[in-house]
């Protein structure tokens, strides 16, 4: 059933869920740009032993265009109605980029939610606010193939070989709901208020990422948030994950065992 417009539940529109029925949950946000899809590297590794919530933002994947002009805390808002409409009380949360944001909000708005977090090549303020509001305006103007074009020297290391699926999802990705993806991007500041993030948190930086590198991003987070670890991780851009498979599932499900140890 498609949710009424303009609710919290219409923010979330699209999701899946992969994994043992009765594991405990861990939510899974996607980069500007991407689908659920970007964490299919992860799945195989997640779903023995947890259930894996997957989402898509607004105009992505296929998902309904926005009805409207959101925000980050919207978006965190959509996912905390999803968790509702599942019978959801508690989840671990881990996100890339925007899909980080959206978690550092929904820890923010709801930590009693939030039992884990990993914060994925993101960051409390993703720069001016500006150059965001502009690249809305020319995906409004002129689609999304200018921002397609050069997605894969944004999102990877020039030696990466495999970014034409990621790039794919961008070119699938309706324009409006990636250009209000980048106003709500644009208006986004957490930064001082990342002491009140109590669930454990794990940061990773990819060690070449372009568009949240570790200096001033990543450190920005690890550093405001009581208690959180950070892991720079070698030879990878922005969607870490998808570059570098291995070392990013291994620092995720190595924090998700031990801060939900005896849950599963």
């Amino acid at each position: 059933m498609t949710p009424p417009p303009n609710t919290p539940e219409s923010r979330i529109p699209q999701y899946r869920l992969d994994g043992p029925p009765d594991a405990p949950v861990v939510v899974l946000g996607p980069s500007l740009g991407t689908s659920m899809d970007l964490w299919l590297p992860q799945l195989p590794a997640l779903t023995r032993a947890w259930r894996v919530l997957r989402y898509d933002l607004p105009g992505h994947g296929g998902a309904p265009s926005p009805d409207g002009p959101f925000t980050v805390e919207d978006l965190a808002g959509g996912v905390a109605a999803l968790l509702d409409r599942l019978g959801i009380a508690e989840a671990a949360y881990a996100g890339v980029s925007l899909g980080g944001a959206v978690g550092t909000a929904l820890a923010l708005r709801a930590p009693e939610r939030v039992a884990s977090l990993v914060l994925c090549c993101t960051s409390p303020r993703f720069g001016d606010p500006e150059p965001w509001r502009d690249r809305a305006a020319l995906v409004r103007r002129e689609g999304v193939g200018p921002v397609a074009g050069t997605a894969a020297s944004r999102w990877f290391t020039p030696g990466f070989t495999g970014a034409e699926p990621y790039v794919a999802m961008l070119r699938e990705t309706d324009p409006e709901g990636y250009a209000a993806c980048c106003d709500a991007l644009a208006a986004f500041d957490a930064t001082a208020r990342l002491g009140g993030v109590s669930a454990p948190t794990l940061v990773i930086a990819g060690a070449e990422d372009g568009p949240t590198p570790p200096h001033g991003h990543a450190d920005r987070l690890a550093g405001g948030i009581p208690g959180a670890e950070l892991v720079v991780i070698d030879g990878a851009g922005h969607l870490a994950n998808a570059e570098r498979p291995e070392p990013v599932t291994e620092a995720i499900t190595a924090h998700l065992d031990r801060t939900w140890k005896g849950r599963a």
